[in-house]
């Protein structure tokens, strides 16, 4: 749907569907689907011989966006009344679509129509930073060749951009991010005597603890079609890493998939980890006012407990990530976040390039939006917005900003989801009673399999 001055509402985007969740494993991989990848190898070429069309000063720009980011677009459609738009609404990249490529080929083929602004997932970015035909220009323009200035580009969270980055150039801008944190119910864990882990090996002492004195709670759920970017993306395991721009070295028996995969197994085993998603049928109601723990994004907090599991005010609250003892350096996952490109074909880069500027770092945009900013300055605005933070039990600002500087860049993005084989592969395993060590191999060869028909070449070491 699409208008110049009043557009409607289409379907959101896959981070947030909505104020309120739906407790269903669709939504959990909607409130994620843009986590797919998060992390891109970039080639040593460094060139580009980006050439702006010819441009026309003032020229109407067209915008694409998903639902969830459309209130935005539109407000800044208002307060910058010299700035012709026209705005389109689709779906944003929600659930692995391919819409926007599609629409970019045939664009491609007929040589007009292509948006010059669009909001989609990593996933698009890695098709859009290459010619989808020969002779034709990549549809993202690279942001680093004086469009955006570098002391901007500096500013996001460390390696949020990683995913916009290919040969040595950015072609998008973050919106948001997911990283992975510890967040655990404040008042049973005082009542009950538990110090908040700090490291993996006391997550699990206490896991095994929670199932023996205080059956039928849990510390987390493997369960949903993210639930793999919540534990292994943090554990550093290489399930998708791009040696090469061409090259995934998919190795799930390297030691720091394999400590995972026994860790978790063992918390399944004593039934404090449920292979049950948190966010599938009849888990909100059943079980979720017994989860003590839960190890996820961001987005958990007022997307999860809040509106999904109904949990009161004051009582869930946020830790940093954890780490492996004896092991300095810290990683986390990421479990969503868009992101904001501009077409190398308008003929108006200032305005696309000032739109998509103010949708990712003003303040004005970033404080009231659904989920943690991408860029700095402006998550300490978001953080600061009493309807962000007056929920929890603690201060999340230090968990959250620590978490965001700490995502594992070498959990690559990839043209193909990585929700697919977790999907597929490993959450029927599960069910039927499999571990997660002996399946393992099986998740692997779905991994490359996919990664093959995708055109990459496969190596496990």
């Amino acid at each position: 749907m699409e208008s110049s001055r009043s557009p409607r509402s289409g379907r959101r985007h896959s981070l947030l569907r909505a104020a309120a969740v739906t407790l269903s494993l669709a939504t959990a991989a909607s409130l994620a689907g843009c986590a797919s990848a998060d992390t891109n190898t970039r080639s040593s070429s460094g060139q580009s011989a980006f050439k702006p069309v010819t441009q026309k000063e003032g020229s109407r720009i067209t915008v694409w966006a998903d639902s969830t980011r459309l209130p935005s677009v539109q407000a800044y459609e208002k307060s910058h009344p010299d700035v012709k738009m026209k705005i389109v609404t689709y779906d944003g990249g929600a659930d692995g679509s391919t819409y926007l490529k599609s629409k970019v080929q045939l664009f491609d083929r007929t040589g007009s129509g292509w948006p010059d602004v669009v909001f989609g997932t990593p996933t698009d970015v890695t098709w859009a930073s290459e010619a989808t035909k020969p002779g034709a220009r990549p549809f993202a323009a690279p942001l680093d060749e004086k469009l955006v200035p570098r002391s901007t580009l500096d500013g996001f969270a460390k390696g949020s951009l990683t995913p916009c980055e290919f040969n040595d150039h950015t072609y998008c801008m973050r919106n948001d991010i997911a990283q992975v944190l510890l967040w655990y119910n404040k008042p049973l864990m005082d009542k009950w005597g538990y110090k908040v882990p700090t490291t993996w090996q006391e997550y699990e002492a206490l896991g095994k603890r929670v199932a023996k004195d205080h059956p039928g709670y849990l510390v987390g759920s493997v369960g949903d079609t993210n639930s793999h970017e919540s534990y292994f993306w943090s554990g550093q395991c290489p399930a998708f890493s791009l040696t090469k721009p061409d090259t995934l070295r998919t190795d799930l028996q390297d030691p720091k998939c394999t400590r995972m995969a026994k860790l978790l197994d063992n918390l399944i085993s004593a039934k404090a980890v449920a292979t049950q998603g948190f966010f599938s049928q009849g888990f909100a109601k059943n079980s979720g006012s017994k989860v003590l723990m839960a190890y996820g994004p961001s987005w958990y907090g007022q997307y999860l407990f809040k509106a999904g599991f109904k949990t009161p005010a004051k009582q869930i609250a946020a830790a940093p990530p954890l780490t492996w003892k004896g092991e300095s350096t810290a990683a986390t996952g990421n479990v969503g976040g868009g992101v904001w490109m501009v077409s190398s074909h308008s003929t108006n880069l200032k305005a696309s390039t000032d739109l998509v500027t103010w949708l990712t770092t003003s303040d004005e945009n970033q404080a009231s939006a659904p989920t943690y900013p991408a860029y700095s300055r402006a998550a300490k605005a978001w953080l600061a917005n009493p309807a962000n933070r007056d929920y929890f039990a603690n201060d999340v600002s230090e968990p959250f900003e620590q978490a965001a500087n700490e995502v594992w860049t070498g959990w690559s993005n990839t043209r193909f989801s990585d929700s697919t084989a977790w999907s597929s592969v490993v959450l029927p395993a599960l069910t039927s009673g499999k571990s997660l060590t002996e399946t393992l191999p099986a998740w692997q060869q779905e991994i490359a399999d996919e990664a093959r028909t995708q055109g990459y070449k496969v190596v496990d070491q």
